[in-house]
């Protein structure tokens, strides 16, 4: 069997039936994990789960509100009951607001961006890690954002909140890694999810004479986090730990400020 294969992996993905989170549910059931797909709305998940299985997979839904501390815990316990491990936590799950000045951020927005990128992914990795840290072995990937590294001046609170990921991210890989258990961290730029097509945020692939632009020059898709996901998941990663690797191509506004 192949390193990158999660053939008898069973593996958690929060946020698994959004834009990214799907693509990273799919993209694990194909390598050959077990899925639990995690999100608030069950119907959503429902429907991941029903690709997942058509494809010939294993999944199971679980709604969860990943900021509520008792629904996490709950999470890994159906997790670990019907499957009997867990062996990948994949913290997806987070959301960003509309572009703002920093002095017309409300504070109750600044809470419920910190809360749902920040403190969900505190409460997620404590929860799996307790796990894991029992099995002596375990896998973590957080998915953060280049706001997170470089900044979002219009969206201060995600960016902070990203950027608290990554030192999470830093301190369970020191801290777990006598436990076996990998922890590291994907900063997508601009991916070309359909919501970001639907804001009009992705630009063209082909320029006005009718030619395609480089790949590289465009926001990679969903697919492409989900790959990276994927590979951090699999034994090919067993000795990558407290990386932070961002998924961006070459596209300029997720390296520089201008």
């Amino acid at each position: 069997m192949s390193d990158y294969e999660l053939k008898d992996k069973v593996a958690v993905v929060t946020g698994g039936a959004g834009g990214i989170g799907t693509h990273i549910s799919l993209e694990f059931a194909r390598g050959g994990a077990t899925v639990v797909v995690a999100s608030r709305k069950q119907e959503r998940l429902d429907e991941v789960v029903t690709r997942i299985e058509g494809e010939g997979g294993r999944a199971l839904a679980v709604a969860t509100d990943i900021t509520v501390p008792e629904q996490v815990d709950e999470l890994v316990v159906r997790t670990v009951s019907a499957f009997g491990r867990l062996d990948v936590m994949v913290n997806n799950a987070g959301g960003g607001s509309r572009m703002r000045q920093p002095e017309e951020t409300p504070y109750e927005e600044w809470l419920r961006l910190i809360d749902f990128n920040l403190t969900g992914t505190f409460l997620c990795c404590i929860a799996a890690g307790k796990q894991m840290i029992a099995q002596e072995s375990g896998n973590i990937v957080n998915i953060s954002s280049t706001a997170g590294t470089k900044g979002n001046p219009f969206m201060l609170h995600y960016s902070a909140a990203k950027a608290g990921m990554i030192s999470l991210t830093n301190n369970l890989a020191f801290m777990w890694a006598k436990h076996n258990i990998n922890v590291n961290c994907i900063a997508p730029g601009l991916i070309a999810t359909d919501a970001m097509k639907g804001h009009g945020a992705i630009p063209a692939d082909t320029r006005d004479d009718g030619s395609p632009v480089p790949h590289l020059e465009l926001p990679p898709g969903p697919e492409d986090v989900a790959k990276m996901t994927r590979f951090l998941a699999s034994d090919a990663a067993r000795a990558i730990t407290g990386e932070i690797i961002p998924v961006r191509a070459w596209f300029r506004s997720d390296r520089f400020w201008q």
